[in-house]
């Protein structure tokens, strides 16, 4: 008995990826690259004009900002990974480098709930409250809002990481996933995970339960106010991210002997999606379609272009 608990500390892991599936794999290569360039343009162009054009220094940019920062730190915690992934028959990752890769996805994910549920709120203000709108939504406000929703994702990210890492794991090293996603991790491990299973869930409550809800909640007063929403397709974008990260994380499963590899793929794609799709769509619904993000651009180009 006691040997059997005795096990090795695992040095790393194999990310299987889409190895199963090698036809798959240079074509999402390129899919993903291009996906990734777009993303760090749109988001690095947003970013740009919104800190140098003084008519966008206003609370809805700077969240928008924030939402492209993070975007931008999302994906390349994962899709650099993921490329490489497509080009080696097995990726290995070292333990610890897979747990700052958890950590930074994780907190990303969390941060961005919490960001979408800021924005949410701004836009109400703004259209239901607009004479206290500048009070409201002063800049001593929306700041510490912000930096509130990044310390909170930060941190159950810390803890999530923690419990997950500081599991026992024996024999299998092969994450069945194209990174080291906590749920794929998980069902490695060789003890109860029940206390993970709980942490989880009782994350998921606070950080995609109750945004959805105050989102909810919030556009429901808007429509009430001018019946229609100012932006139906930042609204769609919402159930894209909320639609695809529910899914993922809403009911973490331990090892399944039963799972298919149709479902395992079909699982790996939409975190694909999620991970790569949304942060491509979210400057060009918020923003990059927006007349003052367009007029600031275009002062931008003319400024560099023809300089005074």
């Amino acid at each position: 008995m006691v040997s059997s608990n005795q096990t090795s500390p695992v040095m790393g892991f194999i990310l299987l990826g889409l190895s199963a599936h090698p036809k798959l794999e240079k074509t999402f290569f390129v899919l993903i690259l291009l996906m990734y360039l777009v993303i760090l343009l749109g988001n690095g162009v947003l970013i740009l004009v919104t800190i140098l054009d003084s008519c966008l220094h206003t609370p809805m940019y700077f969240f928008l900002g924030n939402l492209s920062f993070l975007d931008i730190c999302y994906t390349t915690s994962s899709v650099p990974l993921i490329l490489d992934s497509f080009l080696t028959p097995q990726k290995t990752i070292s333990f610890s480098a897979c747990a700052v890769q958890m950590f930074l996805s994780y907190a990303m994910e969390a941060t961005e709930c919490l960001l979408l549920s800021m924005m949410a709120f701004d836009h109400y203000v703004a259209i239901c409250n607009p004479l206290r709108y500048p009070v409201v939504m002063s800049k001593a406000a929306y700041v510490p809002m912000a930096a509130s929703s990044w310390v909170a994702g930060s941190t159950t990210a810390t803890v999530q990481t923690s419990l997950a890492m500081r599991l026992p794991f024996c024999g299998d090293n092969i994450i069945n996933h194209f990174t080291c996603e906590i749920l794929a991790v998980l069902k490695l491990a060789c003890a109860d995970i029940s206390v993970n299973v709980i942490s989880v869930g009782v994350t998921n409550v606070i950080f995609l339960g109750v945004p959805v809800l105050f989102i909810s909640f919030s556009y429901v007063f808007i429509l009430a106010t001018i019946l229609r929403i100012p932006s139906a397709e930042g609204r769609k974008l919402v159930v894209v991210f909320y639609g695809t990260i529910l899914f993922m994380h809403g009911k973490p499963r331990s090892k399944d002997p039963l799972g298919a590899d149709k479902q395992d793929l079909a699982d790996k794609l939409i975190s694909l999606f999620y991970g790569v799709v949304t942060p491509m769509l979210n400057p060009i619904i918020y923003s990059l379609r927006n007349k003052d993000v367009k007029a600031a651009v275009r002062n931008l180009v003319f400024q560099k272009r023809f300089p005074q």
